[in-house]
């Protein structure tokens, strides 16, 4: 690679793809491929659940399965048939992994011979259908997150909500809810069982999501239903199904839920005019610390989830505010393996002790705190800022909370709330962190938010390269000023739903600059892991 090559986000699948290897594709093979994804089991000490709660985990277990099956629907299509037709086992377990035929790690680049280019719209569009054609589509809900467009009998497009056309799978999810919830002994969350089993058979989520921001008590938690809407890269309209088994750390929880209280103070505190930061944020917000014992879905698809904040839905936001679950038995897993090594070939010498876990768990947790702040509606009245900025929403919003994250640690060190904070680590951790998830390529939406991310803060200074070691070098002043400058320019872009301006930005700094892409060569051949993939179910349990 001799120069930079620039992507605008319409072009990026397809420019990438010959760029984010991390080693010539005819030298790896199908198992070096799996290789990239250090198993782990995911384990948890479940010696405090009492009987009755051990007897609804593999009710949630096999609830999850069926989310599973579901998402393999939208983002592929017939999962058995698929798998079936692949001799290799390799091949087959990567096709697992990758639910289908695309590497989404690579770019969604197909590694299954007789596969092309990975539909933008997965399986939730006709894959013959043209924007033109769903602009001219009139259809209330064809724009909801709950319904799939298809062609009827005569070749029109219709819109059919997930409720009828997953019925048989649907309905059998709601019954193992039902069930789960006469073991649960927590109030709370026997509510929360009960209302989310009704709302997968009428996709109406918002009195469950209510339900689950009440939760504070309950020792298990169990997320599940379409939520995400990253693997409709068409609009970014459609949510896909998904599903997470958590069991509650208690003592961390302990630790850092005190935050959720300072949520409105940190929305005043961002580096915007006053109406960028109008919205307050819900004071009924909660942070909290969990071991992931099952993924399932679309937080299971190539690189997994190591923190949510959910519900997504606004009115949720506006009203109650949002759950930020940290995952620390993933994230712990993530560092050890991924970034630790990473920092250590890429970090100055001199600055590889700032790489801790503390801070790169400081900056996950308020990467999640990051995404309900802000604005969800625009300063001028006219619409949501989703809505506004359609398919380039996802990544502006991932890196918005990426560098937030960053600032709310900075805020709440010089309010006293993180005694003895060295900013310096969570710098250090921060551009390390960059390193690990600019690998995930420009089919991701956190991939694409960390190039921007990347350039932005090293156009200012932020940090620099020794051509001599190829490492890099974080300058505290300048990381500073550049921090509070990129919240500044997202948070503006948000609240004015300035689509042109962000697609200029992906435009100008969405690439892989030729420096950046023989550090991430050098990362690939040291066998350092691209992310991490699950050894999971009751046995690994202890059930």
């Amino acid at each position: 690679m001799k120069k930079a090559i620039p992507l605008s986000i319409l072009a990026a699948v397809i420019l990438m793809s010959c760029q984010n290897g991390t080693k010539n594709e005819d030298e790896i093979t199908m198992q070096q491929k799996v290789n990239e994804y250090a198993p782990v089991e995911f384990k948890s000490d479940i010696n405090h659940l009492s009987g009755n709660e051990k007897q609804m985990l593999p009710l949630l277990f096999q609830a999850a399965k069926i989310m599973d099956d579901l998402y393999w629907l939208q983002a592929f299509g017939n999962k058995d048939k698929f798998l079936a037709s692949i001799s290799d086992s390799a091949t087959r377990e990567f096709a697992l992994i990758n639910y289908g035929p695309w590497e989404r790690l690579n770019d969604n680049k197909p590694f299954v011979e007789g596969y092309g280019e990975k539909p933008l719209g997965a399986q939730f569009y006709p894959t013959d259908m043209t924007r033109e054609e769903f602009d001219a589509f009139d259809a209330p809900d064809k724009t909801s997150l709950y319904t799939i467009i298809k062609r009827d009998a005569t070749g029109n497009l219709v819109s059919v909500p997930y409720h009828q056309e997953y019925k048989v799978k649907i309905d059998s999810a709601a019954d193992l809810l039902r069930q789960a919830a006469q073991f649960a002994e927590d109030s709370e969350l026997k509510h929360y069982l009960a209302l989310r089993a009704d709302a997968l058979q009428t996709d109406d989520y918002f009195e469950s999501d209510l339900a689950w921001m009440d939760m504070k008590t309950n020792d298990i938690d169990f997320v599940i239903g379409p939520i995400e809407n990253y693997e409709d890269a068409l609009f970014n309209y459609k949510a896909s199904y998904e599903a997470y088994v958590l069991i509650k750390d208690l003592d961390w929880t302990s630790k850092i839920s005190r935050f959720a209280k300072l949520l409105p103070t940190l929305q005043l505190s961002l580096p915007v005019d006053k109406e960028y930061k109008s919205e307050v944020p819900g004071i009924d917000s909660d942070l909290g610390v969990y071991d992931v014992v099952y993924y399932a879905g679309d937080c299971n698809a190539g690189s997994k989830t190591i923190a949510i904040n959910l519900p997504n839905d606004p009115r949720v936001h506006l009203q109650k505010g949002s759950r930020k679950l940290q995952l620390k038995n993933a994230m712990m897993a993530k560092f050890d393996k991924i970034l630790l090594p990473i920092g250590n070939m890429l970090i100055d010498k001199d600055q590889r002790s700032h790489i801790k876990f503390d801070a790169f768990f400081e900056n996950v947790m308020f990467h999640e705190v990051g995404h309900g702040l802000g604005i969800k509606n625009r300063i001028d009245g006219k619409g949501t800022v989703r809505e506004s900025l359609k398919e380039l929403h996802s990544a502006l919003e991932e890196g918005k909370a990426d560098i937030l994250g960053l600032y709310m640690v900075s805020q709440l060190a010089k309010m006293g709330e993180l005694p003895n904070k060295d900013m310096m680590d969570n710098y250090v951790t921060f551009v390390a962190g960059i390193f690990r998830s600019v690998r995930f390529g420009a089919a991701s939406s956190h991939g694409k938010a960390n190039m921007v991310c990347f350039n932005y803060l090293k156009e200012r200074g932020a940090f620099e390269r020794n051509p001599e070691t190829g490492t890099y070098k974080v300058n505290f002043n300048e990381m500073t000023l550049a921090m509070n400058s990129l919240a500044h320019d997202i948070l503006v872009f948000q609240g004015n739903g300035d689509y042109d301006g962000v697609k200029k930005l992906f435009e100008e700094k969405g690439f892989i600059p030729a420096e950046l892409q023989s550090d991430l060569d050098r990362v690939g051949k040291a066998d350092i892991p691209r992310d991490i993939r699950c050894i999971q179910g009751l046995k690994v349990l202890g059930l």
